[in-house]
């Protein structure tokens, strides 16, 4: 949908500055940017807008958009919508009574907000963000419906065969490249994860920290089609995997071999690279029976 198409364009932005590849007084490339997210620039005109009207982008009529000098911290509350931190712990509080049960599948606004405790507008702030990722829509003429996502372990293993049948693929197409600041950009990040933020972040950031990395490997092979399905699977797998980083123990193997396939990429080895691509994937899906107990504890509660 349009709305989701901005909104990833503006995280992707966002997500930038936060990670430091985008720094106060630096002047946006709209074309640039639509090359790294596969896009039209009419989309990421449009975020760089929003992303102005909220004071992260400075507006220079005639010359595009530059980052503002308070940008920094300014991204780190709206990145990807993000609300402040109370009302965030009220958004992982509704996915997990939706994987609970505990929601149904048709709620009116006005339960909501008194269920949550939330005012008229942080609600509406978390329902868009919701449905730009794909797990609730509104429905016709009153309130909203909850849609059926990758809510069982079963779901996201099949997930994982998807992404095993695709990744790997993508690095082996013609004409595949990953722009260096690009891949120093992800290179910076999992470095950083290794550092000690796997620890410090939290389930919101180290989710966008794995989409962004595979999206923009995926991104390089200039194949849509590729990035298109990689895109929705991440949008409603998050549910589960959310639930899944209570355990972070696996995060510091996952950050190296993120590196690895990085050095494999950056010295033009494109199929160990998806050799290792591949294998990392393997590792994480063979991973999901030991997550079990913490992912069925909403069907168990169901019955």
């Amino acid at each position: 949908m349009k709305g989701s198409v901005v909104s990833e364009a503006a995280g992707a932005i966002l997500g930038q500055i936060v990670e430091g590849a985008l720094k106060p007084g630096d002047r946006l490339r709209a074309q640039k940017l639509a090359d790294q997210l596969g896009i039209s620039r009419f989309p990421v005109g449009q975020a760089m807008r929003m992303l102005a009207e909220q004071g992260v982008l400075l507006s220079d009529p005639g010359r595009g958009f530059t980052v503002a000098n308070d940008a920094p911290r300014l991204a780190r509350d709206v990145e990807n919508g993000r609300p402040p931190d109370d009302v965030l712990a009220v958004y992982f509080q509704i996915a997990e009574d939706r994987l609970s049960g505990d929601l149904p599948d048709h709620v009116s606004e006005l339960s909501m907000r008194d269920r949550y405790q939330l005012s008229r507008g942080q609600l509406t702030q978390l329902l868009n963000r919701i449905a730009a990722e794909g797990w609730a829509e509104r429905r016709s003429g009153y309130g909203w419906t909850f849609s059926t996502v990758l809510t069982t372990p079963a779901a996201l293993e099949q997930s994982y065969r998807m992404r095993i049948a695709i990744e790997p693929a993508s690095l082996m197409e013609p004409g595949y490249f990953l722009p260096p600041d690009i891949l120093r950009q992800c290179r910076d990040t999992e470095e950083r994860m290794l550092d000690g933020e796997i620890l410090t972040s939290n389930a919101d950031r180290l989710y966008e920290r794995s989409v962004r990395f595979h999206e923009a490997i995926v991104g390089a092979s200039q194949n849509s089609f590729f990035l298109d399905a990689l895109k929705r699977v991440n949008r409603i797998r998050r549910l589960l995997i959310y639930r899944s980083l209570a355990d972070r123990s696996r995060y510091w193997q996952q950050a190296a071999e993120h590196l690895q396939i990085l050095k494999a990429i950056e010295a033009g080895d494109l199929p160990l690279a998806a050799e290792r691509l591949k294998a990392h994937l393997d590792g994480v899906m063979k991973n999901i029976p030991n997550m079990r107990p913490l992912l069925e504890g909403a069907q168990r509660r169901r019955s």
